[in-house]
């Protein structure tokens, strides 16, 4: 799976690599940084499309990220769909999650799931929230989930 910047700029290098470089450049600026990793999908016909999205946020300076597009062409069911949401953002947090602590950088894995039983999405949120936080990261949700609620639902 290819990465890209919101500018659409292609990530050539390997994403470990390419976020190693990023929180180097981004030290040596003097930046304090926090890594936000989230997904959201949309159904579109038989298929749905998903993006995850790696926020670089500097502490008090704006943020960045890097974003994944992907498809899978099967119906399922809209906890189903959560949990795989959930999967894509906990597969890349652990892919780099070691990077993240040799460079002290704090990770958070978001879910754009809604903590209000009123809505549908509430139905995955146990599984979802044992998921993550039983993986050892910071599990935030909505309405505080917003590296998925907001940035990966503008680019899915």
């Amino acid at each position: 799976m290819s990465w890209r910047k919101f500018d659409g700029q292609r990530i050539e290098l390997p994403i470990k690599d390419a976020v190693e470089k990023t929180i180097i450049r981004e030290k040596e600026l003097g930046h304090k940084l926090k890594v936000c990793i989230g997904s959201d999908s949309q159904v579109r016909g038989g298929s749905v499309e998903y993006a995850t999205v790696i926020v670089f946020l500097r502490e008090k300076k704006g943020g960045f990220m890097f974003i994944q597009n992907s498809r899978e062409n099967r119906k399922m069911s809209l906890r189903e769909r959560m949990i795989f949401e959930v999967s894509k953002s906990i597969e890349v947090a652990y892919a780099l999650c070691d990077l993240l602590d040799k460079y002290d950088v704090a990770l958070e894995v978001h879910a754009d799931i809604n903590t209000d039983p009123l809505f549908e999405s509430n139905t995955a949120l146990k599984e979802a929230m044992g998921y993550i936080l039983s993986m050892g990261f910071v599990f935030k949700a909505k309405p505080d989930a917003f590296a998925s609620s907001s940035c990966a639902d503008k680019v899915a």
